[in-house]
């Protein structure tokens, strides 16, 4: 009886942090309802405040020879959104919907700069490169990353001005596209030389 109720409590736990998590995919588009931290709001405040909880994560584990013979390192690059952490702070429902808008695109350009990650990988991954080799990749790839963010938020007023964020989000959109062979499940195409 122990043992059933141990693994009901498993399996529940494992959906309900499974609901939490979106992973990054193409044909979904964030919605209001998935910013559900308890610090929501619309209507009744005076502030204007998003935060976005999309974030690449990369973790791998091997053996020494698993890891000799690895070039593709997709699958281990995640690109997800935490619905409990995420919350949008707004005086009303059209400052919500231009925080929303500015949030899907935050989620996008979180994936393209995976994209680009597992690119880096892929490229620079030598059969004598050390464990740490992906360190300064990652660095350069999440400096750019907030670059980019803090340029579209100033330019966009974090979605306020639709005209530029259609046109940014359409731009980050165009370059997830062009690098179609770094998704998550994707193989890249090794250069023939």
């Amino acid at each position: 009886m122990k043992t059933l109720i141990v693994v009901t409590l498993l399996f529940s736990s494992i959906a309900i942090h499974s609901q939490n998590i979106i992973e990054w995919n193409e044909n979904y588009r964030l919605q209001l309802t998935d910013f559900q931290s308890p610090q929501t709001e619309i209507g009744n405040v005076d502030i204007i405040s998003l935060y976005n909880s999309a974030s690449i994560d990369f973790s791998f584990q091997m053996t020494n020879g698993e890891f000799i013979f690895t070039k593709n390192f997709n699958s281990k690059v995640d690109c997800s959104f935490r619905r409990s952490a995420a919350f949008i702070l707004a005086p009303d429902s059209s400052s919500a919907n231009d925080l929303l808008e500015f949030a899907r695109y935050e989620f996008d350009l979180t994936e393209l700069y995976a994209r680009k990650f597992r690119k880096q990988l892929f490229e620079k991954k030598g059969a004598f490169s050390n464990l740490s080799f992906f360190q300064p990749l990652y660095d350069d790839n999440q400096r750019e990353y907030a670059d980019r963010h803090a340029k579209a938020s100033k330019e966009t007023e974090l979605g306020k001005n639709k005209a530029t964020m259609q046109q940014l989000h359409g731009a980050v959109r165009k370059e997830i596209e062009e690098l179609q062979d770094f998704c998550k499940t994707c193989k890249p195409v090794k250069k023939k030389k």
